[in-house]
Protein backbone atom coordinates (compact mmCIF):
# COMPACT_ATOMS: atom_id res chain seq x y z
CA UNK A 1 0.00 0.00 0.00
CA UNK A 2 1.22 3.41 -0.99
CA UNK A 3 2.19 5.71 2.07
CA UNK A 4 -0.06 8.11 3.53
CA UNK A 5 0.52 11.72 3.20
CA UNK A 6 -2.48 13.29 3.28
CA UNK A 7 -3.27 15.40 6.38
CA UNK A 8 -7.38 15.20 6.79
CA UNK A 9 -10.08 17.67 8.09
CA UNK A 10 -13.22 17.29 9.46
CA UNK A 11 -15.68 17.09 6.56
CA UNK A 12 -18.70 18.06 8.88
CA UNK A 13 -20.52 15.22 7.30
CA UNK A 14 -21.52 12.04 9.29
CA UNK A 15 -21.35 8.90 6.60
CA UNK A 16 -17.58 11.08 5.23
CA UNK A 17 -16.12 11.15 8.03
CA UNK A 18 -12.61 12.79 8.01
CA UNK A 19 -11.46 14.08 4.16
CA UNK A 20 -8.03 14.62 3.26
CA UNK A 21 -7.56 18.42 3.48
CA UNK A 22 -7.07 19.55 -0.27
CA UNK A 23 -10.27 17.98 -1.11
CA UNK A 24 -12.83 20.29 -1.51
CA UNK A 25 -16.29 20.23 -0.05
CA UNK A 26 -18.93 20.97 -2.88
CA UNK A 27 -22.66 19.50 -3.55
CA UNK A 28 -22.56 17.28 -6.39
CA UNK A 29 -25.19 18.33 -8.17
CA UNK A 30 -22.32 21.22 -9.06
CA UNK A 31 -20.10 18.82 -10.94
CA UNK A 32 -22.47 16.50 -12.58
CA UNK A 33 -26.46 16.75 -14.41
CA UNK A 34 -29.45 15.15 -13.78
CA UNK A 35 -30.62 14.01 -17.25
CA UNK A 36 -34.47 13.85 -17.33
CA UNK A 37 -35.00 12.59 -21.55
CA UNK A 38 -37.93 10.75 -21.39
CA UNK A 39 -39.64 8.70 -24.55
CA UNK A 40 -43.18 6.93 -25.15
CA UNK A 41 -43.11 3.60 -26.62
CA UNK A 42 -44.58 4.80 -29.65
CA UNK A 43 -42.19 7.18 -30.21
CA UNK A 44 -39.37 4.57 -30.81
CA UNK A 45 -38.87 4.03 -34.35
CA UNK A 46 -36.15 1.33 -34.10
CA UNK A 47 -36.88 -2.91 -34.01
CA UNK A 48 -34.86 -2.98 -31.36
CA UNK A 49 -33.64 -1.08 -28.54
CA UNK A 50 -31.03 -1.15 -25.77
CA UNK A 51 -32.50 -1.06 -22.53
CA UNK A 52 -31.33 -0.84 -19.10
CA UNK A 53 -34.10 -2.14 -17.11
CA UNK A 54 -33.66 -3.00 -12.95
CA UNK A 55 -33.82 -6.97 -13.06
CA UNK A 56 -30.92 -6.92 -16.76
CA UNK A 57 -28.50 -4.24 -14.38
CA UNK A 58 -29.54 -6.02 -10.79
CA UNK A 59 -28.32 -9.22 -12.96
CA UNK A 60 -25.77 -8.98 -15.24
CA UNK A 61 -24.68 -5.38 -14.40
CA UNK A 62 -25.80 -3.92 -17.46
CA UNK A 63 -28.40 -3.75 -20.12
CA UNK A 64 -29.59 -6.13 -23.11
CA UNK A 65 -31.12 -5.65 -26.04
CA UNK A 66 -35.02 -5.87 -26.76
CA UNK A 67 -37.33 -5.63 -29.28
CA UNK A 68 -39.18 -2.18 -29.40
CA UNK A 69 -42.39 -3.90 -29.41
CA UNK A 70 -42.02 -5.22 -25.84
CA UNK A 71 -41.60 -1.79 -24.18
CA UNK A 72 -44.91 -1.33 -23.06
CA UNK A 73 -44.16 2.14 -20.80
CA UNK A 74 -42.32 5.55 -20.64
CA UNK A 75 -38.27 5.00 -20.45
CA UNK A 76 -35.19 7.44 -20.58
CA UNK A 77 -33.40 7.88 -23.24
CA UNK A 78 -30.18 7.72 -23.01
CA UNK A 79 -27.70 10.19 -25.00
CA UNK A 80 -24.79 10.69 -23.47
CA UNK A 81 -22.22 8.23 -21.34
CA UNK A 82 -24.08 8.45 -17.32
CA UNK A 83 -24.18 6.51 -13.94
CA UNK A 84 -27.70 5.06 -13.62
CA UNK A 85 -28.67 5.15 -9.73
CA UNK A 86 -32.21 3.28 -8.79
CA UNK A 87 -34.50 5.05 -6.74
CA UNK A 88 -36.40 1.91 -5.84
CA UNK A 89 -34.89 0.01 -2.95
CA UNK A 90 -31.72 1.33 -2.52
CA UNK A 91 -30.54 -1.33 -0.28
CA UNK A 92 -29.76 -3.37 -3.07
CA UNK A 93 -27.34 -0.61 -4.39
CA UNK A 94 -28.69 -1.00 -8.46
CA UNK A 95 -26.05 0.84 -10.21
CA UNK A 96 -24.19 1.26 -13.44
CA UNK A 97 -22.25 3.25 -16.44
CA UNK A 98 -24.56 3.08 -19.56
CA UNK A 99 -23.42 4.81 -22.49
CA UNK A 100 -25.18 4.54 -25.80
CA UNK A 101 -25.00 1.34 -27.92
CA UNK A 102 -25.59 1.00 -32.00
CA UNK A 103 -29.42 1.36 -31.36
CA UNK A 104 -31.59 3.26 -29.61
CA UNK A 105 -30.44 3.08 -25.85
CA UNK A 106 -33.22 3.11 -22.91
CA UNK A 107 -33.57 2.84 -19.62
CA UNK A 108 -35.98 2.52 -17.05
CA UNK A 109 -37.74 5.32 -15.14
CA UNK A 110 -36.87 3.87 -11.85
CA UNK A 111 -33.22 5.09 -12.86
CA UNK A 112 -31.70 8.46 -11.93
CA UNK A 113 -29.19 9.19 -14.32
CA UNK A 114 -26.27 11.48 -14.04
CA UNK A 115 -23.41 12.67 -16.25
CA UNK A 116 -20.36 13.63 -15.22
CA UNK A 117 -19.75 17.89 -15.98
CA UNK A 118 -16.70 18.71 -13.83
CA UNK A 119 -15.93 15.41 -12.20
CA UNK A 120 -14.74 12.16 -13.71
CA UNK A 121 -17.36 9.79 -14.47
CA UNK A 122 -15.79 6.39 -13.12
CA UNK A 123 -15.19 8.28 -10.34
CA UNK A 124 -18.46 9.44 -9.72
CA UNK A 125 -19.83 5.86 -10.55
CA UNK A 126 -17.29 4.62 -7.15
CA UNK A 127 -18.43 7.54 -5.34
CA UNK A 128 -22.46 6.77 -5.52
CA UNK A 129 -21.86 3.00 -5.58
CA UNK A 130 -19.96 3.46 -2.66
CA UNK A 131 -21.36 1.56 0.93
CA UNK A 132 -20.98 5.11 2.71
CA UNK A 133 -23.79 6.64 -0.05
CA UNK A 134 -25.97 3.04 -0.19
CA UNK A 135 -26.47 3.78 3.32
CA UNK A 136 -26.94 7.19 3.63
CA UNK A 137 -29.92 6.46 0.42
CA UNK A 138 -31.45 4.28 2.86
CA UNK A 139 -31.89 6.16 5.47
CA UNK A 140 -33.79 7.92 3.16
CA UNK A 141 -36.42 5.76 1.88
CA UNK A 142 -39.85 7.32 1.55
CA UNK A 143 -41.72 3.98 1.42
CA UNK A 144 -45.07 1.79 1.75
CA UNK A 145 -43.60 -1.64 1.45
CA UNK A 146 -40.88 -3.31 2.25
CA UNK A 147 -40.69 -4.66 -1.49
CA UNK A 148 -41.15 -1.12 -3.13
CA UNK A 149 -39.14 1.44 -1.33
CA UNK A 150 -37.66 4.60 -3.26
CA UNK A 151 -36.03 8.01 -2.50
CA UNK A 152 -36.39 11.05 -3.63
CA UNK A 153 -34.55 11.73 -7.12
CA UNK A 154 -33.06 15.05 -5.45
CA UNK A 155 -31.68 12.66 -2.36
CA UNK A 156 -29.84 10.78 -5.02
CA UNK A 157 -28.40 13.17 -7.51
CA UNK A 158 -28.05 16.18 -4.69
CA UNK A 159 -25.75 15.39 -1.64
CA UNK A 160 -22.47 17.11 -0.12
CA UNK A 161 -19.20 14.99 -0.84
CA UNK A 162 -15.24 15.90 -0.66
CA UNK A 163 -13.97 15.53 -4.15
CA UNK A 164 -10.30 15.25 -4.96
CA UNK A 165 -8.27 17.21 -7.87
CA UNK A 166 -9.54 15.79 -11.23
CA UNK A 167 -6.33 13.88 -11.73
CA UNK A 168 -6.18 11.99 -8.02
CA UNK A 169 -10.17 11.14 -9.47
CA UNK A 170 -8.33 9.66 -12.66
CA UNK A 171 -5.70 7.53 -10.52
CA UNK A 172 -8.28 6.45 -7.80
CA UNK A 173 -10.76 5.18 -10.68
CA UNK A 174 -7.81 3.65 -12.17
CA UNK A 175 -6.53 1.97 -9.27
CA UNK A 176 -9.99 0.62 -8.35
CA UNK A 177 -10.88 -0.76 -11.59
CA UNK A 178 -8.02 -2.23 -11.36
CA UNK A 179 -8.39 -3.91 -7.79
CA UNK A 180 -12.28 -4.67 -7.82
CA UNK A 181 -11.68 -6.64 -10.94
CA UNK A 182 -9.04 -8.70 -8.96
CA UNK A 183 -11.63 -9.20 -6.83
CA UNK A 184 -14.63 -10.02 -8.83
CA UNK A 185 -12.60 -12.21 -10.92
CA UNK A 186 -11.85 -14.12 -7.56
CA UNK A 187 -15.40 -14.07 -6.91
CA UNK A 188 -16.75 -15.35 -10.18
CA UNK A 189 -14.08 -18.56 -9.87
CA UNK A 190 -15.94 -19.13 -6.11
CA UNK A 191 -19.13 -18.54 -7.62
CA UNK A 192 -18.42 -20.94 -10.48
CA UNK A 193 -17.41 -23.30 -8.16
CA UNK A 194 -20.63 -23.21 -6.19
CA UNK A 195 -22.52 -24.00 -9.38
CA UNK A 196 -20.43 -27.19 -9.62
CA UNK A 197 -20.80 -27.88 -5.90
CA UNK A 198 -24.87 -27.69 -6.53
CA UNK A 199 -24.52 -29.68 -9.56
CA UNK A 200 -22.62 -32.99 -8.05
CA UNK A 201 -24.84 -32.40 -5.04
CA UNK A 202 -28.12 -32.96 -7.54
CA UNK A 203 -25.95 -35.48 -9.58
CA UNK A 204 -25.39 -37.47 -6.65
CA UNK A 205 -29.07 -37.49 -5.47
CA UNK A 206 -30.47 -38.33 -8.50
CA UNK A 207 -28.57 -41.07 -8.98
CA UNK A 208 -29.30 -42.65 -5.13
CA UNK A 209 -33.34 -42.03 -5.50
CA UNK A 210 -33.88 -43.89 -9.08
CA UNK A 211 -30.90 -46.23 -9.16
CA UNK A 212 -29.83 -46.95 -5.37
CA UNK A 213 -27.03 -47.59 -3.52
CA UNK A 214 -25.80 -50.66 -5.18
CA UNK A 215 -23.96 -50.44 -8.21
CA UNK A 216 -23.90 -54.66 -9.46
CA UNK A 217 -27.85 -54.70 -8.41
CA UNK A 218 -29.80 -56.21 -11.44
CA UNK A 219 -31.59 -53.04 -13.37
CA UNK A 220 -34.91 -53.08 -15.70
CA UNK A 221 -36.33 -50.84 -17.50
CA UNK A 222 -39.16 -48.69 -15.78
CA UNK A 223 -41.18 -47.86 -18.63
CA UNK A 224 -40.91 -44.71 -17.41
CA UNK A 225 -38.92 -41.80 -20.09
CA UNK A 226 -37.84 -39.68 -16.95
CA UNK A 227 -36.96 -42.27 -14.85
CA UNK A 228 -35.04 -45.20 -17.06
CA UNK A 229 -33.60 -47.96 -15.39
CA UNK A 230 -34.59 -48.85 -11.71
CA UNK A 231 -32.99 -51.50 -9.39
CA UNK A 232 -34.92 -54.72 -10.49
CA UNK A 233 -36.81 -55.07 -6.79
CA UNK A 234 -38.11 -51.23 -6.68
CA UNK A 235 -41.49 -50.19 -8.47
CA UNK A 236 -42.35 -47.60 -10.29
CA UNK A 237 -45.37 -45.62 -8.92
CA UNK A 238 -47.44 -42.31 -9.05
CA UNK A 239 -46.25 -40.07 -6.22
CA UNK A 240 -49.89 -39.86 -5.18
CA UNK A 241 -50.90 -43.40 -4.63
CA UNK A 242 -48.17 -43.12 -1.70
CA UNK A 243 -49.03 -39.38 -0.68
CA UNK A 244 -51.48 -37.10 -0.38
CA UNK A 245 -50.82 -33.42 -1.46
CA UNK A 246 -52.61 -30.74 -0.03
CA UNK A 247 -53.32 -27.48 -1.27
CA UNK A 248 -53.25 -24.29 1.18
CA UNK A 249 -55.57 -21.81 2.17
CA UNK A 250 -56.72 -18.38 0.83
CA UNK A 251 -55.73 -15.85 3.59
CA UNK A 252 -57.66 -12.56 2.95
CA UNK A 253 -54.43 -10.39 2.53
CA UNK A 254 -56.77 -7.39 4.06
CA UNK A 255 -56.05 -9.33 7.57
CA UNK A 256 -53.12 -9.07 7.41
CA UNK A 257 -51.28 -8.25 10.95
CA UNK A 258 -47.90 -8.15 13.06
CA UNK A 259 -49.24 -9.93 15.58
CA UNK A 260 -50.82 -13.61 14.85
CA UNK A 261 -48.83 -16.81 13.43
CA UNK A 262 -47.08 -16.76 10.40
CA UNK A 263 -48.23 -17.89 7.10
CA UNK A 264 -46.06 -20.42 4.48
CA UNK A 265 -46.15 -18.66 1.52
CA UNK A 266 -43.65 -19.84 -1.57
CA UNK A 267 -41.32 -16.79 -0.95
CA UNK A 268 -40.53 -18.54 2.43
CA UNK A 269 -39.50 -22.01 1.04
CA UNK A 270 -35.83 -21.75 0.96
CA UNK A 271 -34.34 -24.99 -0.48
CA UNK A 272 -35.04 -27.13 2.76
CA UNK A 273 -35.76 -25.01 5.52
CA UNK A 274 -38.31 -21.91 6.28
CA UNK A 275 -37.32 -18.47 6.55
CA UNK A 276 -39.94 -16.35 8.54
CA UNK A 277 -37.70 -13.44 8.49
CA UNK A 278 -40.55 -11.38 6.05
CA UNK A 279 -43.50 -13.72 7.13
CA UNK A 280 -47.14 -12.41 6.67
CA UNK A 281 -49.11 -12.94 10.13
CA UNK A 282 -52.51 -14.26 10.39
CA UNK A 283 -54.83 -13.30 13.45
CA UNK A 284 -54.68 -16.25 16.22
CA UNK A 285 -58.62 -16.58 15.53
CA UNK A 286 -58.88 -16.84 11.68
CA UNK A 287 -56.67 -19.34 11.48
CA UNK A 288 -58.05 -22.15 9.82
CA UNK A 289 -57.17 -25.66 11.69
CA UNK A 290 -57.18 -27.67 8.84
CA UNK A 291 -54.14 -26.13 7.43
CA UNK A 292 -52.21 -26.02 10.48
CA UNK A 293 -48.74 -27.46 9.85
CA UNK A 294 -46.68 -29.94 12.04
CA UNK A 295 -43.18 -30.44 12.79
CA UNK A 296 -41.98 -32.87 10.19
CA UNK A 297 -43.92 -31.92 6.88
CA UNK A 298 -42.52 -31.41 3.47
CA UNK A 299 -43.61 -28.69 1.75
CA UNK A 300 -43.01 -27.67 -1.79
CA UNK A 301 -43.86 -24.78 -4.35
CA UNK A 302 -46.81 -25.04 -6.91
CA UNK A 303 -46.16 -21.29 -8.53
CA UNK A 304 -43.96 -19.22 -9.62
CA UNK A 305 -40.56 -19.27 -11.90
CA UNK A 306 -38.38 -21.95 -12.77
CA UNK A 307 -34.46 -21.85 -11.80
CA UNK A 308 -32.18 -22.24 -8.91
CA UNK A 309 -34.25 -19.10 -7.18
CA UNK A 310 -37.61 -19.66 -8.85
CA UNK A 311 -40.12 -20.77 -6.39
CA UNK A 312 -41.53 -23.45 -8.24
CA UNK A 313 -40.65 -26.92 -6.97
CA UNK A 314 -39.07 -25.15 -3.99
CA UNK A 315 -39.08 -27.01 -0.71
CA UNK A 316 -38.82 -27.02 3.11
CA UNK A 317 -39.28 -29.15 5.87
CA UNK A 318 -41.05 -27.50 8.68
CA UNK A 319 -39.14 -27.63 12.41
CA UNK A 320 -40.77 -27.60 15.33
CA UNK A 321 -38.95 -24.13 15.68
CA UNK A 322 -41.45 -22.88 12.94
CA UNK A 323 -44.57 -23.95 15.20
CA UNK A 324 -47.62 -22.53 15.07
CA UNK A 325 -47.47 -21.88 11.11
CA UNK A 326 -50.20 -22.00 8.48
CA UNK A 327 -50.08 -23.12 4.75
CA UNK A 328 -51.13 -20.60 2.35
CA UNK A 329 -52.59 -20.92 -1.22
CA UNK A 330 -50.01 -22.14 -3.90
CA UNK A 331 -48.03 -24.24 -1.29
CA UNK A 332 -48.88 -27.91 -1.15
CA UNK A 333 -47.84 -30.16 2.14
CA UNK A 334 -46.97 -34.29 1.60
CA UNK A 335 -48.92 -36.32 4.03
CA UNK A 336 -47.23 -39.41 3.55
CA UNK A 337 -48.09 -42.81 4.01
CA UNK A 338 -46.03 -45.94 5.84
CA UNK A 339 -44.58 -46.76 2.52
CA UNK A 340 -42.55 -43.60 2.64
CA UNK A 341 -39.77 -42.83 4.45
CA UNK A 342 -39.81 -38.58 5.22
CA UNK A 343 -35.93 -38.46 4.66
CA UNK A 344 -36.30 -39.68 0.85
CA UNK A 345 -39.33 -37.95 -0.31
CA UNK A 346 -37.26 -34.71 0.85
CA UNK A 347 -34.16 -36.01 -1.44
CA UNK A 348 -36.49 -37.32 -4.17
CA UNK A 349 -38.38 -34.20 -4.86
CA UNK A 350 -34.94 -32.33 -5.40
CA UNK A 351 -33.96 -34.68 -8.19
CA UNK A 352 -33.69 -34.42 -11.68
CA UNK A 353 -36.04 -36.21 -12.98
CA UNK A 354 -38.66 -35.11 -10.33
CA UNK A 355 -38.28 -31.64 -11.49
CA UNK A 356 -38.13 -32.40 -15.00
CA UNK A 357 -41.79 -33.63 -14.87
CA UNK A 358 -42.72 -31.04 -12.55
CA UNK A 359 -41.64 -28.78 -15.53
CA UNK A 360 -43.35 -30.63 -18.23
CA UNK A 361 -46.75 -30.65 -15.97
CA UNK A 362 -46.57 -27.07 -15.68
CA UNK A 363 -49.41 -24.62 -16.75
CA UNK A 364 -49.36 -20.60 -17.83
CA UNK A 365 -46.69 -18.58 -19.05
CA UNK A 366 -45.60 -15.50 -16.75
CA UNK A 367 -45.96 -17.41 -13.86
CA UNK A 368 -46.21 -21.23 -14.22
CA UNK A 369 -48.49 -23.48 -12.09
CA UNK A 370 -48.42 -27.10 -11.11
CA UNK A 371 -51.98 -28.44 -8.94
CA UNK A 372 -51.59 -30.80 -6.42
CA UNK A 373 -53.27 -33.46 -8.54
CA UNK A 374 -50.69 -33.14 -11.87
CA UNK A 375 -48.36 -33.50 -8.91
CA UNK A 376 -49.57 -36.37 -7.68
CA UNK A 377 -49.57 -37.74 -11.20
CA UNK A 378 -45.68 -37.74 -11.13
CA UNK A 379 -44.07 -40.78 -11.63
CA UNK A 380 -41.10 -41.86 -9.00
CA UNK A 381 -39.13 -45.03 -8.64
CA UNK A 382 -39.39 -46.58 -5.15
CA UNK A 383 -37.71 -48.82 -3.19
CA UNK A 384 -38.70 -50.87 0.09
CA UNK A 385 -38.56 -49.26 2.96
CA UNK A 386 -35.68 -50.27 4.69
CA UNK A 387 -33.63 -49.35 1.81
CA UNK A 388 -35.26 -45.83 1.54
CA UNK A 389 -34.17 -45.00 5.07
CA UNK A 390 -30.35 -45.81 4.25
CA UNK A 391 -30.14 -43.97 1.03
CA UNK A 392 -31.66 -41.05 3.47
CA UNK A 393 -29.05 -41.55 5.99
CA UNK A 394 -26.58 -41.91 2.80
CA UNK A 395 -26.82 -38.64 1.21
CA UNK A 396 -27.61 -36.93 4.62
CA UNK A 397 -23.94 -37.89 4.96
CA UNK A 398 -22.80 -37.14 1.76
CA UNK A 399 -24.68 -34.00 1.09
CA UNK A 400 -23.74 -32.22 4.60
CA UNK A 401 -19.85 -32.34 3.19
CA UNK A 402 -21.02 -31.22 0.24
CA UNK A 403 -23.00 -28.56 1.71
CA UNK A 404 -20.32 -27.57 4.59
CA UNK A 405 -18.07 -27.09 1.58
CA UNK A 406 -19.80 -24.95 -0.07
CA UNK A 407 -21.05 -22.60 3.16
CA UNK A 408 -17.38 -21.89 2.89
CA UNK A 409 -16.82 -20.65 -0.21
CA UNK A 410 -20.14 -18.56 0.57
CA UNK A 411 -18.91 -17.22 3.67
CA UNK A 412 -15.33 -16.49 1.57
CA UNK A 413 -17.83 -14.54 -1.03
CA UNK A 414 -19.24 -12.35 2.04
CA UNK A 415 -15.62 -11.40 2.70
CA UNK A 416 -14.31 -10.61 -0.47
CA UNK A 417 -17.30 -8.44 -1.49
CA UNK A 418 -17.05 -6.72 2.56
CA UNK A 419 -13.21 -6.31 1.59
CA UNK A 420 -14.28 -4.62 -2.21
CA UNK A 421 -16.80 -2.36 -0.34
CA UNK A 422 -14.34 -1.46 2.18
CA UNK A 423 -11.86 -0.53 -0.14
CA UNK A 424 -14.02 1.95 -2.63
CA UNK A 425 -14.65 3.79 0.56
CA UNK A 426 -11.28 4.25 1.68
CA UNK A 427 -10.28 5.18 -1.71
CA UNK A 428 -13.42 7.72 -2.55
CA UNK A 429 -12.76 9.29 0.77
CA UNK A 430 -9.26 9.72 0.66
CA UNK A 431 -8.03 7.12 3.53
CA UNK A 432 -5.70 5.31 0.86
CA UNK A 433 -3.20 8.43 -0.45
CA UNK A 434 -3.23 7.08 -4.33
CA UNK A 435 -1.58 10.06 -5.49
CA UNK A 436 2.16 8.01 -6.11
CA UNK A 437 0.07 5.50 -7.72
CA UNK A 438 1.12 4.81 -11.36
CA UNK A 439 -1.18 3.04 -13.47
CA UNK A 440 1.26 2.90 -16.53
CA UNK A 441 3.08 0.52 -13.96
CA UNK A 442 0.30 -2.21 -12.53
Amino acid sequence: MMQNKYKYKDSGIDWLGKVPLTWKMIRSDSVTDYIRNQINPENIKSEFVFHFSIPAVQETGTGQYELSEDIRSAKQLIKKKSVLISKLNPRKATICIAEPKDTVTICSSEFIAMEANKCDLKYLYYLVSSEMNRQRLDARVQSVTRSHQRVYPSDIYRFWTALPSINEQLLIASYLDRETARIDALIQKKERMIGLLKEKRIALITQAVTKGLNPNVPMKESGIEWLGEIPEHWIHIVLGRVCTIQGGYAFDSNNFSDDGYPIVQMSNLKRGVLDFSEAKKYPYELCPQEVELAEGDILIGLSGSIGESGSLGNYAIVTIDDLPCYLNQRVGRLDISSKLDRGFVLYMIQSTPFFEQVQLSVTGTAQFNISPTQLGDIWIALPPLSEQKNISLYLDNETSKIDALTRRIENSIIILREYRASLIYHAVTGKIDLRDYDAQLQ
